[in-house]
């Protein structure tokens, strides 16, 4: 009899603990579990991996993969080699291959350093082009008329320097316009050189400055001399790049903390240079045989 009592108290005490082990084991916390490394999935997500950055495509809200890239490729825009290519007589970076070289400086006038450029070239005797500022040209006036009596020729470089790729035509257009006149009261004429700055613009701007008579002149040789380099720096790079027909980028002008000194200290240099090798040195317009005025 003992031991029948005793076999149905285990059996019994057996059930209790199987019972009582089911519910404890589904009820475990998940913070007791280890972490599975993997995406993180946000609420509301499907159950898959996020995408790649790479493989992402911007799409509007509501439009299907299709329509954003139609619209996509109407927005497309071309590079400044695709537009070199496709107007090739509105956009010049060099002249003819003939042993002329153009000097071009931007950003000017700049009381700190366009006299001193100035004075070199009157020095060795070189007409080169300037790149005028409007608002810096409302400012300094005389440095513009000095330009003119000196036998340079100007051009346009907006009225305070925006990137033109980045603003829309009628914006290009009031800077194109403000400019030439504030250069017109000064110099006499209205300058058919454009230079954008950071050598930047849309084929809509640059359709509506070849319908007005407009020429727009990059660089082929650039000097890097706004980076604050040394004279040998920007004497090298000039000279180590300059050929036929090259239309050389140098600044006369710049921001607050600009050093130019480089450049000032090396044009008497390149020119030296430059002219043994045989070459001289002509106003862009003459390099390119177009008259300067629009």
């Amino acid at each position: 009899m003992k031991c029948l009592q005793m076999s149905l108290k285990l059996l019994i005490l057996g059930s209790i603990c199987i019972t009582l082990h089911i519910p404890v084991s589904s009820a475990q916390p998940a913070a007791a579990s280890p972490e599975i490394p993997g995406p993180i999935l946000r609420l509301g997500s499907s159950q898959k991996p996020e995408a790649n950055p790479k493989d992402e495509r911007a799409i509007p809200a509501g439009s299907s993969s299709r329509s954003a890239a139609q619209s996509q490729k109407r927005s497309k825009t071309l590079t400044l080699s695709q537009l070199l290519r496709k107007y090739p007589e509105t956009i010049k970076t060099r002249g003819p291959h003939r042993k002329q070289i153009a000097l071009t400086f931007d950003d000017v006038p700049d009381p700190r350093f366009t006299p001193q450029v100035l004075d070199v070239l009157r020095r060795y005797h070189v007409h080169a082009t300037f790149f005028i500022v409007g608002s810096r040209a409302e400012k300094h006036p005389g440095l513009v008329a000095r330009m003119i009596r000196e036998g340079h020729t100007v051009g346009n470089h907006s009225y305070n320097h925006p990137q033109f790729g980045k603003i829309s035509v009628n914006a290009f257009r009031t800077q194109i316009i403000r400019t030439e006149n504030i250069i017109k009261t000064t110099a006499g004429y209205k300058p058919r050189l454009i230079r954008p700055p950071y050598g930047d613009i849309s084929e809509p701007q640059l359709k509506w400055a070849k319908a007005h008579g407009y020429k727009l002149v990059n660089w082929n040789v650039d000097s890097l001399d706004w980076k604050g380099l040394s004279k040998s720096q920007v004497r090298n790079n000039i000279i180590a790049n300059a050929g036929q027909g090259a239309i050389i980028l140098q600044h006369g002008g710049g921001g607050r903390g600009s050093d130019l000194r480089g450049t000032i200290q090396a044009l008497p240099e390149v020119i030296s240079i430059m002219r043994n090798r045989g070459y001289t040195f002509v106003t862009v317009p003459q390099l390119l045989q177009i008259n300067k005025e629009k």
